[in-house]
């Protein structure tokens, strides 16, 4: 009995010395760690890692960029089923312990001791709080020491609601998700607030290892831990038997959610996305930044729709390139077989049975689609990783039947062609020269060949990605605003802009700016005649310049007016010697132009500048405002942090018509903003706007007259052998610049009228609609007075017939002397006379 006695009281004093000594190391601990650790108190206002977003003017989401994808939510938005997973999971205790569990960190001691490593086992939520957010994930013993410190820290300054909130916002979930809304964006493309309990079990069970747990990389591991988890929160009285036998019953739902913006602007997005970086640096990603363009997001669908289609149509016109690919095998076996092996020496010559093992994993992929003659897997991955195109998604041709064609699509659906949907590809040689139409469907595609196809009505018709390209700019005149943007046929095959970095050739759609100088500068009129005629000059290399009109003829003496509307070349080359070289120029760069970038040389006048779609837009925006040196701009506000801080926020030079000369200040949407300066005269920009106006209703843009409005005018404008086509045009609401070309520079075998009109047409028609007509007032020094269309000089009030033009009325032709043309009293017209067909 005194033996046990001694026994028992040296236990004692033994496990009171255990005791004592622990609590001294824990003392000695936290005396020696504290002074370096992290103050708790930062986690009251942290910031979390929150993506670059890109908005439109309406608040619309055009883009998001960063590595972390978050969508940070309160206490209160967490749901109840979703907390009692994790804390199944993760934390059973986390509402009774005081930031650390005893029980679990004997568990991690004893893991440690028996293999020699920290594990995560032991660590309470409060605990992967303190590591997520002020520590680094080092697997170390000084770490867990201060994280255990920081633990207990914790809970005396943050309640537990605040402590959970900060766990669910920062816990990275894989596939770039960090936090729990993120992810069920990400798993099941649904608010987090409309999953199922199963779904909130498969959610909860992703901390612990994200890319092992992954429903989508590795489901059977996941499924096994879901259920697990199910278990546990019936253990524990979170859910009742019947909710469990349920739940763990479910198939797993989870599959892959890329965030999809609300507007399709790709281009905007990006060139707001390389800005932000030059900006802030990596921050960017990171900072919360929030980008407010001066996209319209009406605008920019209705430009970026006719953009489509109008590249859809002219490669429609122009014939069949041949499928994507050819003969895909249709199996995952069969592409194994005929897998390039190059590379795979060391792998496959270290036993034969990693080929053997490698074909029977492709045998168990097998994949059969009712309507489809076996296995079909491999199409499946094929469809899957190829991109869609616009409108334009991939296929796979699975039977040709007569003047049929069966495809199957990326969804796992067979999809009829018929022949409506077929005829149209005949061969294409060129651009000038495509063969007849098909006899059939297997003479266009065969059985595996990767194809596009494109919705068309309630059915399906074959298509392209189109041999040329294109972009649409839409401009706010008076503020100079872009209101849409499009730099070409898809972002996903193309991520070049080529509304601000292509720099093309641009044709007639640069003479106005040449004839405005003329009436400006050079003391002409609309009235005024000028030789269309040939001109021959010697250039340095000991070769003669011989411009031509675009059918190779002359019309002799020319009216301005004619000679713009028409777009005569030589007309338009005589009008620029008579300006002379440097006060063109030098007029020129009131529009932005840069004077290094154009050409100085009489093919100016032809529009041999090479110049982006963005550059043209802004000068015609200026020719819309009534001469006002307005810039393109497409930012609107800059705002960083949680709570949206305004760190830039526009203030763009504006138009006033109605403003006194002397004004530098006006107010446009209750802002106040600074007057551009004008650099055009108004009388002069006055007639040149008559005569665009008879470039729609007798010239070149006469298709334009389809939407049947007055207040439209505009040019057109082709190179040589036709390798870009334009047409700008404008009223006093919106400017629309269209190009279409070649990113090779080779012919696109049409006129500006034919590629570049129908588009700016499909855009100006919807973008315009229930919008008033307003035609601008003639300036008080304009006056109509009647002229001979064949002299251009002012007739007499006594002299019948004649047109009526325009003038300055400081600037009035002289008279037509009397008698010298009696038949001119049986001459009767309007402006103009005549029509012809130009390139230019």
């Amino acid at each position: 009995m005194k033996l046990f006695t001694r026994l028992l009281t040296t236990a004692f004093w033994l496990l009171l010395s255990l005791c004592a000594g622990v609590v001294l190391a824990v003392v000695g601990a936290g005396l020696y760690f504290a002074p370096g650790l992290p103050d708790v108190r930062q986690l009251q206002n942290y910031e979390l890692q929150t993506p670059l977003r890109i908005y439109t003017e309406d608040d619309k989401l055009i883009g998001e960029y960063g590595e972390e994808r978050r969508m940070p939510i309160s206490y209160d938005q967490i749901p109840k089923p979703l907390i009692d997973a994790l804390l199944a999971a993760e934390d059973a205790n986390f509402y009774n312990h005081p930031g650390v569990d005893p029980k679990g960190l004997l568990r991690a001691a004893v893991e440690l001791a028996s293999s020699g490593d920290i594990q995560s086992g032991g660590s309470t939520i409060t605990m992967q709080v303190a590591r997520n957010y002020l520590l680094t994930l080092d697997q170390t013993f000084t770490r867990k020491i201060r994280e255990i410190l920081l633990a207990l820290q914790m809970e005396q300054i943050l309640s537990k609601p605040e402590i959970l909130e900060l766990y669910v916002n920062k816990i990275y979930l894989g596939h770039r998700s960090y936090g729990v809304a993120a992810a069920a964006n990400t798993y099941y493309g649904k608010p987090l607030a409309d999953l199922t309990l199963p779904q909130y079990a498969m959610i909860a069970g992703l901390p612990k290892a994200p890319s092992s747990f992954n429903p989508l990389a590795n489901p059977e591991r996941a499924l096994i831990r879901r259920n697990w988890i199910l278990y546990r929160m019936r253990e524990l009285g979170s859910i009742d038997q019947a909710s469990y036998e349920q739940a763990v019953k479910a198939p797993i739902t989870a599959s892959r959610h890329v965030a999809q913006s609300e507007v399709d602007a790709p281009y905007v997005a990006e060139m707001a996305r390389a800005y932000a970086v030059e900006r802030f640096g990596d921050k960017a990603y990171t900072d919360n930044i929030r980008i407010t363009t001066t996209l319209d997001s009406r605008l920019q669908t209705e430009a970026r729709n006719a953009l489509v289609q109008g590249l859809i149509d002219y490669d429609t016109r122009h014939g069949w390139r041949g499928p994507e690919e050819k003969d895909v095998p249709p199996s995952l076996v069969e592409a194994q077989d005929r897998t390039e092996r190059q590379g795979l020496e060391e792998e496959l010559s270290e036993s034969p049975e990693v080929i053997q093992t490698a074909r029977q994993a492709a045998q168990s992929s097998e994949a059969n689609i009712e309507g489809v003659d076996g296995d079909v897997s491999n199409w499946l991955k094929v469809l899957e990783r190829t991109p869609a195109y616009g409108p334009l998604q991939p296929a796979i041709v699975t039977e040709t039947d007569g003047k049929q064609m069966r495809v199957l699509n990326a969804d796992g659906k067979v999809i009829t062609l018929d022949w409506d949907g077929l005829k149209w590809a005949r061969v294409y040689h060129s651009a000038k020269w495509r063969g007849d139409v098909p006899a059939n469907a297997q003479a266009i595609a065969q059985r595996g060949d990767l194809v596009r196809i494109l919705k068309s009505g309630d059915n399906w018709r074959l298509s392209q990605r189109p041999g040329a390209e294109g972009a649409i700019v839409v401009l706010d005149p008076q503020t100079g605003a872009i209101e849409a943007l499009q730099g070409g046929f898809s972002f996903a095959a193309s991520k070049f802009n080529r509304a601000i970095q292509a720099q093309r050739q641009v044709g007639s759609n640069f003479k106005p700016f040449v004839y405005l100088a003329a009436l400006e500068e050079g003391g002409m009129t609309a009235a005024t005649i000028i030789n269309d005629a040939p001109v021959v000059m010697s250039q340095y290399s000991g070769d003669d310049w011989r411009p031509e009109n675009a059918e190779r003829q002359f019309q002799g003496p020319t009216r301005l007016r004619v000679g713009l509307y028409t777009s005569r070349n030589l007309v338009t080359i005589r009008v620029l010697q008579s300006l002379g070289l440097d006060n063109a120029l030098n007029f020129l760069e009131r529009f932005g132009f840069s004077r290094d970038r154009l050409p100085h040389g009489l093919s100016l006048a032809l529009g041999s500048a090479s110049l982006t779609p963005l550059e043209i837009a802004n000068a015609y925006a200026v020719l819309a405002n009534g001469g006002f040196q307005v810039s393109p701009w497409y930012i609107q506000q800059v705002t960083q942090g949680s709570q949206n801080t305004v760190v830039e926020k526009a203030n763009p030079l504006v138009a006033c018509r109605d403003c006194a000369p002397d004004a530098t200040q006006t107010e446009v949407d209750g802002e106040p903003r600074r007057i551009a300066p004008r650099v055009v005269d108004p009388d002069a920009l006055y007639i040149l706007r008559s005569i665009l106006r008879d470039v729609i209703e007798r010239g070149t843009g006469r298709g334009a007259l389809s939407l049947d409005r007055a207040d439209i005018v505009g040019k057109t404008g082709t190179t040589n052998d036709q390798r870009d086509a334009w047409f700008s045009g404008f009223n006093n609401s919106l400017v629309t610049t269209v190009w279409v070309g070649k990113d090779d520079n080779t012919t696109t075998a049409e006129y500006g009228a034919q590629a570049a009109l129908p588009i700016w047409k499909a855009f100006m028609g919807p973008a315009l609609k229930g919008t008033p007509e307003v035609i601008p007032k003639a300036p008080d020094d304009i006056v109509q007075v009647r002229i001979d269309p064949k002299t251009g000089k002012r007739l007499h009030d006594d002299q019948s017939g004649g047109i009526s033009e325009i003038f300055r009325k400081d600037n009035l032709p002289e008279y037509q002397p009397r008698g010298i043309r009696p038949e001119l009293e049986d001459e009767s017209g309007s402006q103009g006379t005549g029509t012809f067909e130009a390139i230019f």
